[in-house]
């Protein structure tokens, strides 16, 4: 185990691959990744499965009986990834049952009913199902239309990683319907210490955003602002997690059994090389949270990264500061934000169209061969 990802791990960072294949699962990689480095969670996403299938033989024999049995291309991606997450948590299920919150696994609705609720909601209740394991989650997406997703998800007892959250406005949206959610559930007499939720805040993208924007004002003071953008949002989402659950409203549902929806940093790959690699790793230490990186990120911070201790509590006047100055050198933050949500959404839907058309090239293939 590398003695640095265990003192990020000591830290109460809980650490999370961002990737999954059947490959890792059937050769033993993530298997090994739980024992080697402090992995205790898994997130997915439609572009990593589209990687792993498209270069993964072990699908072959899945994706041809399906073809045999007349599937649709969304069947087909169901089943496959279904199975995938299926059996992460499985593997995962040690670290779950020794654990309050880790050993989770998600898997995201599709993508193309961002802007539906009722059909969110059908679509986590099937995945649900379908993996039937309680330490899944169910990846629903923090539109306007997926909040009211979260809470109907939640309150029928489905754990949820809810996913594209960049503003802390919408943040505090998330919290709210999730302490909606265990109090239908809690109403409705289901066990609260079985439903889980991540809040996942996107990092990375706010400072490509951002940078641009600097760059493009062309200042020395534009120019000094440079990659503090993301950091001071994340700072400012932690301490309106800890408000919440300050509060009075959250202290009633912890008494009944509800665990606390820990935020979750997620995008933590930098994508500035002028950056260093480990930087949404290092300045994003602090207890109860999850990092969820892609393994070259997970193996930079096993080889050079450091923890200096806690570098987000109690810093939200710090971070008000920078984004005053953003404001200053005539940074409109708000827009950012709607980009970046917009964008967001657009890049989730792109990657279930690249998912569909990888799988529906494997199913050509499987038909050729069985011709």
């Amino acid at each position: 185990m590398s003695d640095r990802l265990k003192t990020l791990a000591e830290a109460g960072v809980s650490i999370w691959l961002d990737d999954l294949s059947r490959e890792r699962i059937e050769a033993g990689n993530l298997a090994q990744l739980v024992k080697e480095r402090s992995v205790v969670g898994v997130t997915t996403n439609p572009t990593i499965f589209a990687g792993a299938i498209a270069d993964g033989a072990r699908y072959d024999d899945q994706v041809r009986k399906l073809v045999e049995q007349g599937e649709s291309v969304d069947r087909v991606i169901f089943e496959l990834t279904t199975q995938d997450v299926r059996e992460a948590c499985d593997i995962l299920a040690p670290v779950y049952d020794g654990s309050p919150s880790d050993g989770r696994v998600s898997i995201e609705v599709e993508p193309d009913l961002a802007n539906d609720t009722e059909a969110t909601i059908a679509s986590a209740q099937a995945l649900w199902a379908a993996v039937d394991r309680p330490n899944a989650l169910i990846k629903i997406p923090a539109t306007q239309e997926g909040l009211p997703a979260i809470t109907a998800a939640i309150a029928q007892g489905i754990s949820v990683n809810v996913t594209l959250i960049f503003s802390t406005d919408r943040y505090r949206a998330v919290m709210d319907a999730y302490l909606s959610g265990l109090e239908q559930a809690r109403d409705a007499g289901l066990d609260l210490a079985r439903i889980h939720s991540v809040a996942s805040f996107f990092v990375s993208r706010v400072d490509s955003e951002v940078d641009k924007r600097l760059d493009a004002i062309g200042t020395d003071d534009a120019a000094a602002l440079k990659g503090r953008a993301a950091i001071a949002n994340a700072r400012l989402a932690y301490g309106a997690f800890q408000e919440v659950h300050d509060s009075k409203r959250w202290q009633v549902l912890a008494e009944a059994g509800a665990n606390a929806q820990r935020p979750l940093w997620a995008s933590t790959g930098v994508k500035d090389p002028a950056y260093p690699d480990t930087l949404y790793v290092s300045e994003l230490v602090v207890a109860d949270t999850v990092n969820t990186m892609p393994e070259k990120t997970m193996e930079a911070f096993a080889d050079h990264g450091e923890v200096h201790g806690d570098r987000v509590s109690g810093r939200v006047d710090e971070a008000r500061e920078v984004f005053d100055r953003l404001a200053d050198v005539g940074v409109d933050f708000a827009d950012v934000l709607l980009v970046l949500e917009q964008e967001g959404v657009d890049k989730f839907k792109k990657s279930w169209t690249e998912l569909v058309e990888t799988v529906s090239g494997q199913m050509d293939k499987a038909g050729q061969d069985q011709g």
